[in-house]
């Protein structure tokens, strides 16, 4: 069975400002900015896991990155407030 996808958080406290840019940029390749340093986007937990692993590999000893894979029960409980939503599971974009 294919592994399905979920709504991933994927967020960020580093103290220097070249290792934040390096990561930011290499997160919004990837991810919706939805804050400074937060980022949302959907894939499954093994993509989101890889994600995860290559952009620690970016960060300094004592710096924060935080991921949170949210299942649609998670996501149905969750709030939020302003900002552009993301699509809905399923939607595509066609350039």
């Amino acid at each position: 069975m294919a592994e399905s996808e979920h709504t991933i958080v994927l967020c960020y406290d580093i103290a220097r400002a070249k290792t934040r840019r390096r990561v930011a940029d290499f997160l919004e390749d990837r991810l919706v900015r939805v804050q400074q340093s937060v980022f949302e986007g959907r894939m499954t937990p093994s993509r989101a896991y890889r994600l995860f692993d290559a952009a620690a590999a970016l960060v300094d000893d004592g710096d924060n990155l935080r991921l949170y894979v949210l299942t649609r029960e998670g996501l149905q409980k969750s709030r939020t407030f302003g900002g552009a939503p993301l699509p809905e599971e399923g939607a595509f974009i066609l350039l």
